[in-house]
């Protein structure tokens, strides 16, 4: 017994007293000395003591258990054996994780045990052990782990408990790799299940709540090591990994210290939880953070740092991973026959498919090799990778990537050569950030590497999402590409230079977590690293001011009024030419679309699809030519009597209704939607109000759901609380009366999914019950009783409110910035109601957990609110709504 695992637990004294438990007090005394144990774990994981210490103990403790209820219970040494499997066989057992047993037996005492066995279970769980279990002979065993790589996984690291060593000994010799499961055999099954578990998990550990076991770089992939390692050498120890020359000392010093915190990190999740909880879910980060001793810094919170050290941590072992099996490979696949080295160039070569130095010295005397390597693969398509005897080497050199490295034109002509190759960019910048060097040559990005941002919008860390948006802006030049976004990849085909995207998406957030506003800050790194690498003075202003306004684009388009004309001419003002709109469109689309791709939708597409053309038409009409508004409703209005006449509507009943409507349902308005509601309107009998009809709004990536009827005190209530009731989420929304008291609500809406309402007996049913409820006019407040997601409860959001004018559409622009929730629109609906303001529309933007909605809003005259008590009223009922909402 490992006295260091078990010290203070007393061990012997605690088996010998269960052994001679009287059977009326042994359920007492079980449970009594698991309570203990499990306290005295807890204490000495506050002390500081090391987790691998502590799971060891936790293990000693189950034997001891369980090897003294096997002794009560089935008191004959031959009845059969007790085996550990799983990570219980390694002797990993945290707080809460399963106990996974195999009580081998012969053939014939499979009868005569079963009541015995039956009762061992029983009395087991009655104590609070969580068992799985399995009761094989030696041919099931043999037979199952033939079939299935989980069991030979969980055979291989079986370990006897109690009673029949000999048959123990016997499965032992059954399930070697030269019975079954070959080694090279085992290593190709084990390398294919790796990539199928790294997909489930989006081929990354950057996710916003990752799986410290199942993501890249995560416990499996060290459990992997250990499996190949026990199934080639027959060793239990990592540490044979450096006698055979596969680790260094410092590398594999790593692998166990990444290892003990995760393992850290798991202890406290399942003593946190109370259960086996292998993620780190929003709900635990903060505490843990809190746990491990980290504090609040005014630009980085504790969390981030905590989750920063876990990103970092995992990001080293993927990288040993994929260095260590690249060795397994060449070993046990390749038997050590590499072949022979094919030349490149006097500093590397070419073995196996796969880049490697021609000499161990080839860095120290000429570092610029360091960035040459990377070069290589792109130009050389048919190599694999990188050879780990060379990524070894190039992590050993990094440091000479110093002031002077950087300050060498040959090396800025490299870095430059890389980005504007016509392949392979983002794949060469993703290894180069993988093995360290990224960070070395742009010292500003070594602070982005691992930096999680604590929010529901960035679901990345800002280095990876950073890679990502550069592999979007990439995708957008590839031909092959072309369908995902066609009007963006016509636009990259026209810009003159891609390698200014490139540095674009790779210095836009470079400055997150360094204090004031990031883009700004970004702005100045860009243009002394152009500078540096000989971009012309006009390149390097338009990298920094591509930097420094990247969310320029999708702020105007998702919190303001594209429609009004004002809006577009202050946005191409601030563009200034073409050229720079078309880069600023490219840059705007790759990183929404890289911050969070489930976010991204049709309905994004296409208002920054919009705004584009939009600002387009007005550079290319002059800035100093502006298009009035009263211009472009004639002219809207003019096509929809076209569209109109078609269908055999006369101009005169167009003219006749749209002298009631006021420019807000014009302003907004496409030709052809401005038709289709007219026509809506038109056919409208009185008996049928209201009227409710659903369509497609295909160049918007969404659905218009279209009410008419006749108006009346809450209906914008009635009417978002009844579509919020059905998952709907509504991104924009437009509000007129007529001047016959006549409601028509305009909205664009998107399921949980983001995406448009399915088309056909589905859009129709949901159509006809909107119809029939708002026949029926709530008498009562309107409740939406979808609870509160989990992830939302942990985000803390200042509600804050914000008035400007806008004087030339006579209304009042109402910012609202608060937490998402469930209601959140009847809420706001039912404030307005209550200080008497009429809403003309809104626009809804949801940041993660963050909504920053934009309403348009008026007096019931039609005019401003400039009342300083209306507004007051607003802001004094807004808050107590919203401030104390429940969140459950």
């Amino acid at each position: 017994m490992r006295t260091d695992a078990t010290q203070g637990l007393g061990l012997l004294e605690q088996e010998a007293e269960l052994l001679d438990a009287e059977p009326g007090t042994a359920l007492d005394r079980f449970r009594a000395v698991i309570k203990s144990a499990r306290q005295r774990l807890f204490e000495r994981y506050d002390q500081g003591v090391p987790v691998s210490q502590l799971l060891e103990a936790r293990s000693r403790v189950v034997d001891m258990l369980l090897r003294c209820a096997w002794q009560r219970i089935i008191p004959d040494p031959d009845a059969g054996a007790m085996v550990a499997v799983g990570g219980y066989g390694r002797e990993e057992l945290h707080p809460a994780s399963d106990i996974d047993l195999l009580i081998l037996v012969e053939a014939e005492q499979i009868e005569t045990l079963q009541s015995a066995l039956t009762d061992l279970v029983t009395f087991l769980w009655d104590i609070g052990i969580e068992l799985g279990h399995s009761v094989r002979t030696l041919d099931e065993c043999v037979a199952a782990a033939s079939d299935d790589l989980t069991v030979i996984s969980n055979l291989i690291e079986a370990r006897f408990i109690t009673g029949r060593q000999s048959l123990f000994d016997r499965l032992q010799r059954a399930i070697g790799p030269d019975h079954i499961w070959p080694t090279n055999r085992f290593f190709e099954a084990k390398i294919a299940e790796q990539h199928k578990r790294w997909r489930r998990y989006g081929d990354t550990a950057y996710n916003l709540e990752p799986n410290i076991k199942e993501n890249p770089g995560g416990l499996r992939d060290i459990q992997m090591i250990s499996w190949v390692t026990k199934r080639h050498f027959g060793s239990d120890s990592l540490h044979e990994l450096v006698e055979h020359g596969f680790l260094t000392e410092s590398e594999h010093l790593a692998l166990i210290d990444g290892r003990a915190l995760l393992w850290r990190i798991r202890f406290a999740l399942h003593r946190l939880t109370g259960r086996h909880e292998d993620r780190l879910l929003f709900d635990y980060q903060r505490t843990l953070a809190d746990q491990f001793g980290y504090t609040d810094h005014r630009d980085n919170l504790a969390v981030e740092q905590f989750m920063q050290q876990y990103y970092r941590t995992v990001m080293e072992l993927n990288r040993l991973n994929e260095m260590l099996l690249q060795l397994f490979r060449e070993a046990i696949l390749l038997q050590d026959h590499v072949g022979p080295p094919e030349p490149i160039n006097r500093r590397f070569q070419s073995r196996s498919g796969y880049l490697e130095v021609t000499h161990e010295e080839v860095f120290k005397h000429r570092p610029i090799a360091l960035l040459e390597a990377f070069h290589l693969l792109q130009v050389r398509p048919e190599l694999h990778g990188v050879r780990a005897s060379t990524i070894r080497l190039i992590r050993e050199n990094r440091h000479r990537i110093d002031d002077d490295f950087r300050e060498d034109m040959r090396a800025r002509s490299l870095f430059m050569e890389i980005l504007r190759h016509p392949s392979g960019v983002t794949q060469t910048l993703r290894r180069m950030n993988r093995y360290g060097v990224l960070a070395s040559y742009i010292p500003a990005f070594a602070n982005i590497v691992g930096r999680m941002q604590y929010d529901l919008f960035h679901v990345y860390t800002v280095d990876e999402h950073t890679l990502r948006v550069v592999r979007n802006l990439r995708r957008l030049s590839v031909p092959a590409h072309d369908h995902e976004l066609p009007l963006c990849s016509a636009v990259a085909r026209r810009v003159p230079k891609l390698e200014i995207l490139y540095l674009a998406g790779l210095f836009h957030d470079i400055a997150k977590g360094r204090g004031g506003d990031h883009s700004m800050i970004g702005a100045h790194d860009a243009w002394d690293f152009c500078q540096l690498h000989y971009l012309s003075e006009f390149d390097s202003r338009l990298v920094a001011w591509l930097v420094e306004n990247h969310l320029l684009m999708s702020v105007t388009a998702q919190r303001k009024d594209i429609s009004d004309p004002a809006v577009v001419q202050a946005f191409a003002e601030q563009v200034g030419e073409i050229n720079r709109l078309d880069y600023l469109y490219l840059l705007t689309v790759a990183d929404v679309r890289g911050t969070n791709p489930k976010r991204w939708s049709s309905w994004k597409d296409a208002l920054l699809r919009e705004l584009y053309q939009a600002a387009r038409r007005a550079l290319d009409r002059g800035l100093d030519n502006p298009q009035a508004q009263d211009v472009l409703i004639e002219q809207k209005q003019n096509e929809a009597m076209r569209i109109l006449a078609r269908e055999g509507i006369e101009a005169e009943d167009c003219r006749n209704l749209w002298g009631h409507f006021s420019v807000d349902f014009f302003a907004p308005s496409q030709p052809e939607e401005i038709a289709w509601q007219t026509r809506r309107v038109l056919e409208a009998c009185p008996d049928e109000l209201p009227i409710v009809n659903i369509r497609l709004l295909p160049t918007r990536g969404c659905s218009e759901i279209f009410i008419y009827t006749q108006d009346r005190e809450n209906l914008f209530v009635e009417i978002t609380a009844l579509l919020d009731q059905r998952n709907l989420d509504i991104v924009n929304a437009r509000v007129m009366t007529t001047e016959q008291g006549m409601a028509l609500n305009a909205f664009q809406v998107l399921t949980r999914e983001h995406e448009p309402l399915e088309q056909g007996e589905a859009s129709a049913e949901l159509a006809e019950r909107l119809r029939a409820e708002l026949q029926q006019p709530t008498t009562g407040a309107i409740s939406v009783n979808r609870r509160l997601p989990r992830q939302l409860r942990h985000f803390p959001i200042e509600t804050r409110i914000s008035f400007t004018d806008d004087p030339a559409n006579q209304r009042t622009l109402m910012h609202l910035t608060t937490r998402d929730r469930p209601g959140l629109l009847a809420e706001i609906g039912s404030v307005f109601e209550q200080c008497d303001i009429q809403v003309q529309g809104a626009k809804i933007t949801t940041v993660g957990a963050e909504v920053e909605d934009v309403f348009f809003i008026a007096n019931r005259d039609t005019g401003p609110v400039r009342c300083a008590q209306t507004l007051n009223c607003l802001r004094r009922e807004v808050h107590a709504r919203l401030d104390d909402t429940p969140t459950n």
